[in-house]
């Protein structure tokens, strides 16, 4: 399963004493070919990790053999020798495989501002050099939690070949072309600069529409590696749905595994003038925390969505704007629609559909109640 369930990947995971309490703490994703085609997207914060700043320099030749992938710190915000530490983590693999540190792509999560603790971290790199197996995908992915309360992975079959992937996230979940750290595998053969156009294309329907708390990570990444095991070219329609569909499913995950969320809220956002505009509006209606509070309370309040979509620049009329909540379509025409007391908002998942009456285009963004649990994790998580 996961990031080991195509063929020619192997994968350990394994606890190097980052973290304390002895968790899991450290990955390692070895391609052992034929292929080492590979392709990523990262972080669009401009304040990036010294791991995407190397990770996106060794992406650019397009071939990848390893990712390393630690939890318990981000390297992040830590000047020239974080950037060292990350190379130094990227040469030891590369001694481990034998092989070349320009083709060892580097993840990292956790606290921003702290140097990672080396000795041990190298450590840990020759500990999962030596366990590698076919069976490692679920150890790997548990190793790279940081506050996930459960291991995100996904697989898909194919016309013989596989794509499979793991993920982390539960927090500073924001569209950012990724949105936490996620490394996909597949046996099919293809170029890097296909599997760049797939990824590209998945993640902006899957993560790039996930966005629980208007936070952008400095270190996302989301990696796509092909072995060509498989031996089979498939038609590129085709792999881009497999890959999108590993991408929608560890965004769902990642979505109810959210910090504090108890519910999960799908904005979708119909009869928009441009794609642009329905992505546009959908995520100024996510990032409300009025509203959030109010699905938190079971609170039907289109008033709060018809805010939000204000203070857009979508192409709309204030008085051709519907929204139903979980169905009911409780504003019609900017005002007072069907009775609010019909809407039942007791379960997890809350649909809120915003129709925008200006045209034939649609999107969907996911996001999260808002909670005190939120507030709690997040005002002690460095502590």
């Amino acid at each position: 399963m996961s990031v080991t369930a195509p063929l020619g990947f192997r994968a350990a995971g394994v606890a190097a004493g980052i973290k304390p309490g002895g968790a899991r703490d450290l990955a390692l994703v070895v391609n052992d070919g034929p292929s080492r085609a590979a392709a990523g997207v990262f972080t669009a914060n401009r304040v990036k990790a010294a791991p995407v700043l190397w990770s996106q320099q060794v992406l650019a030749g397009g071939r990848l053999r390893a990712v390393v992938l630690n939890s318990g710190g981000a390297n992040a915000c830590t000047g020239p020798e974080g950037f060292q530490d990350t190379h130094a983590t990227a040469e030891k693999v590369a001694e481990a495989l034998s092989d070349s540190a320009g083709e060892v792509a580097v993840c990292s999560t956790g606290l921003i501002g702290e140097r990672l603790p080396m000795d041990a971290l190298l450590s840990g790199v020759e500990t999962a050099a030596g366990q590698l197996s076919r069976d490692g995908g679920l150890a790997a992915a548990d190793a790279i939690r940081t506050t996930d309360t459960v291991s995100k992975i996904s697989f898909k079959r194919a016309a013989g070949y596989m794509v499979g992937g793991m993920a982390k996230g539960a927090g500073m979940l924001a569209p950012a072309l990724a949105t936490m750290l996620c490394v996909i595998t597949t046996d099919a053969d293809l170029t890097s600069e296909e599997l760049d156009a797939a990824l590209r294309r998945a993640t902006s329907r899957t993560f790039d529409r996930l966005d629980t708390d208007g936070c952008m990570s400095t270190n996302d990444t989301v990696l796509l590696l092909a072995s060509g095991a498989s031996g089979v070219r498939p038609d590129p329609a085709e792999f881009e749905q497999k890959v999108y569909e590993v991408c929608a499913d560890l965004a769902r995950q990642l979505l109810v595994d959210a910090e504090g969320a108890s519910k999960a809220i799908a904005i979708e956002v119909v009869g928009a003038a441009s794609e642009a505009d329905a992505v546009t509006v959908g995520r100024a209606v996510a990032r409300s925390n009025l509203l959030k509070c109010a699905v938190h309370g079971e609170d039907p309040n289109w008033g709060r969505v018809l805010a939000a979509v204000g203070t857009t620049d979508a192409a709309f009329e204030p008085d051709r704007l519907n929204v139903a909540i979980n169905g009911i379509w409780i504003c019609r025409g900017g005002a007072v629609g069907d009775d609010r007391s019909k809407v039942d908002m007791r379960p997890r998942d809350v649909t809120i559909t915003i129709d925008l009456s200006a045209g034939p285009h649609t999107a969907t963004v996911h996001t999260t109640d808002l909670t005190a649990d939120y507030v709690h994790e997040n005002s002690a998580y460095s502590s």
